[in-house]
């Protein structure tokens, strides 16, 4: 197994070996902590991870049973996660004697389930005696084994929902239900397709694993570093410009990955010394490299896990919530690029009022002619996944042949060739990076099971209702809220499996169509990136700029927040779904490009005002004029459904007052800001 866990892209050299440990050790909180196995043992654990990739893209070109695949599946997670995350850091880089029993003991519970057949589903709502103590035992293997590779949170979560399967009719009411023992809960949550085994671990053994394969494979051949290397020529390498590229090489780099933590510290090393050079102060150089990392998750072609969650619940295309995701992701980086052209200006008009500053030095880089002749047809095996799903195939076929691309397009280059050692490393680490996904969606599906079987996802959409007193935009605002909550104890993938199930009801009750209530809980799920206790990516940056974590993490909410108040309008405005290219009956392309002229300008004035400065340094009611400005542009349709009549046309007077407020500082006199 690889000796780091940073990725590929990292320069060795890049960081001093304090941050690198560091840097290392939040990666891990995300990855877990991997063992690094010597000799035969270490040759094992490769082989069964090539073993893994290599029977999902068997699954992906031939028909494997359903049951069969997601048995499989789970299996595979527990023997490599037992095998590689261990028990607690100082049982590191062996395999010890518990290790090889819940090893001995996943494999059991797997041929146990395969080899039941129908028979063993047939009958879970009269179980044997076995069946009981092989799901008792399966429950405790999946719970280690997410401890192991995601951290005590999620299983403590699970653990708490199983309590309250079994013992929820001593709870008052609205909670309270009619409780069930162990031979009714058990076997749904371990036998059926509603638990363990259902729609998370479904997509998991069918998509997401694929797409970890596929970008492990676009790490092999030097795709990411080409995408870094190509924002920073497409800039000029100018310090001036250091905001640009970071938003600009997040975005590339971010569409593969998937991975906000590493699209963060893979930025991070490369532009921080520039970004310091320019001028940003730590913290804020730490918030704009985690707001864009966390573009990653929101990225298209290769979305975070949860993406592919979307599509298996609305049992749409992934192609569609591609397309869906298109505008808001664009907007993203538009609310990003707006905030770094203003921090570009508050920075010079710092530097000049500084006259012993120094000033900075370009970066020499490669032309951007010369990095497109001999390195652009990386672009390729991005633009091949969606090529595939618009001709016709499956997300699944799309991702088997744009991976078969890329290897073959890796020999344009010898460099970049992907030889037969650096192909099996690359599967093996593509299965490896899957587990800890793997491990979570099986978790998620006791939380799930249980929900299904007690009926809480409906009983909570009653409540969230009825707290919001029928409102729409205040059941929005909780359903907010609760994501949010959930997703700082849990990651975005879990986040959004249990806020699908138990908080978009509730919208869609209200007349929110599905798919914008599930791209709403999306977008809020994605929060938890940026939200500590599990704020990986803004902790990751804070390593490597050097400034206080929790300062570095409020100034990734300052990036982000203009972009994250824009789902609202998915829900609340009927022709907010404009913005996920979806039409209602008397929606044309005219009313969508305005949505998004209107979200676009909503997004600058938020920015304007979340920065403190336009053409220059804002006072405190200029900054709010501005902040109402933006509202009044982004959610009229909300401000018109909270007080009816009361502001007649509020987008038009957003856009007044932002023209006013622009022009006002245009003649006023510069000031250089504190």
């Amino acid at each position: 197994m690889s000796s780091s866990v940073l990725p590929p892209e990292v320069p060795k050299g890049a960081l001093d070996d304090a941050t690198a440990a560091k840097v290392e050790a939040l990666i891990e909180q995300e990855e877990g902590a991997q063992n690094r196995l010597p000799g035969l043992l270490g040759h094992a654990a490769v082989a069964v991870a090539l073993g893994m990739s290599l029977f999902h893209l068997w699954a992906a070109w031939d028909i494997v049973p359903t049951t069969t695949l997601r048995y499989v599946h789970v299996g595979f997670a527990m023997v490599l996660g037992f095998a590689l995350f261990p028990v607690g850091r100082r049982f590191r880089h062996r395999i010890m004697p518990w290790d090889w029993a819940l090893i001995a003991a996943g494999i059991y519970c797997i041929w146990y389930l395969i080899t039941g057949g129908d028979d063993l589903q047939d009958r879970y709502v009269f179980p044997e005696p076995m069946d009981i103590v092989v799901g008792w035992m399966l429950i405790a293997l999946v719970l280690e084994v997410t401890r192991r590779a995601t951290g005590w949170i999620m299983p403590a979560v699970a653990i708490a929902f199983l309590l309250y399967g079994f013992f929820g009719n001593y709870l008052s009411p609205p909670w309270r239900h009619q409780g069930y023992d162990m031979e009714r809960l058990i076997p749904h949550v371990t036998i059926t397709l509603e638990g363990i085994f259902g729609t998370a671990i479904d997509v998991s053994a069918t998509l997401i694993v694929l797409f970890t394969i596929y970008g492990a494979i676009l790490q092999a051949t030097g795709a990411g570093k080409f995408f870094v290397d190509f924002s920073f020529s497409l800039t000029g390498g100018k310090p001036s410009s250091a905001g640009r590229t970071v938003v600009l090489s997040s975005f590339l780099l971010g569409g593969p990955s998937g991975s906000g933590v590493a699209t963060t510290v893979t930025l991070g090393t490369v532009a921080w010394p520039m970004m310091r050079q320019v001028g940003y102060r730590a913290d804020d150089a730490g918030g704009l490299l985690a707001a864009g990392g966390l573009g990653a998750i929101l990225s298209p072609p290769v979305m975070g896990a949860a993406a592919f969650l979307i599509s298996e619940y609305l049992k749409i295309g992934y192609l569609d919530v591609i397309v869906m995701a298109i505008v808001p992701t664009c907007l993203y980086y538009a609310s990003l690029l707006f905030m770094v052209e203003l921090d570009q200006r508050r920075i010079a008009a710092r530097r000049a009022a500084d006259p012993n500053a120094v000033p900075p030095v370009p970066m020499k880089v490669d032309p951007v002619g010369k990095l497109l002749r001999e390195y652009g047809f990386h672009f390729s095996t991005l633009i091949a996944i969606v090529a595939f799903m618009a001709v016709g195939y499956s997300a699944t076929l799309s991702v088997l042949y744009a991976t078969v691309v890329a290897v073959v397009l890796s020999w344009i280059k010898r460099e970049t060739a992907i030889t037969p050692r650096k192909l099996i490393d690359a599967l093996a680490s593509g299965a490896v990076q899957s587990v800890g996904i793997a491990a979570t969606c099986a978790c998620a599906g006791i939380i799930v099971g249980v929900i299904t079987l007690t009926g809480l996802g409906l009983k909570f959409s009653d409540i969230a209702i009825q707290a919001a007193g029928g409102s729409l935009v205040i059941t929005a605002i909780y359903t907010a809220l609760i994501v949010w909550v959930v997703g700082l104890a849990v990651p975005v993938t879990a986040s959004y499996i249990i806020c699908a199930v138990v908080a978009a009801p509730a919208l869609m009750k209200l007349g929110v169509p599905d798919y914008a209530a599930h791209m709403f809980v999306f977008y809020y799920a994605v929060l938890s990136e940026v939200s500590p206790p599990t704020a990986l990516s803004p902790f990751a940056a804070s390593a490597i700029t050097g400034a206080g974590p929790y300062r570095t993490t409020l100034q990734a909410w300052k990036y982000t927040l203009p972009a994250f108040v824009l789902p609202f309008v998915f829900v609340t405005d009927p022709e907010g779904v404009g913005l996920l290219l979806r039409f209602t009956a008397t929606m044309t392309w005219v009313d969508v490009a305005w949505q998004i002229i209107l979200a676009t300008a909503g997004l600058a004035a938020l920015a304007a005002a979340c920065q403190g400065f336009l053409v220059r340094a804002m006072t405190g009611w200029e900054r709010t004029a501005l902040a109402v400005a933006g509202v009044l542009m982004i959610f009229p349709a909300s401000l018109d459904a909270l007080a009816p009549g009361v502001v007649p046309f509020p987008h038009w007077i957003g856009l007044g007052l932002a023209a006013g407020l622009t022009l006002l500082q245009m003649r006023a006199p510069r000031a250089h800001p504190a």
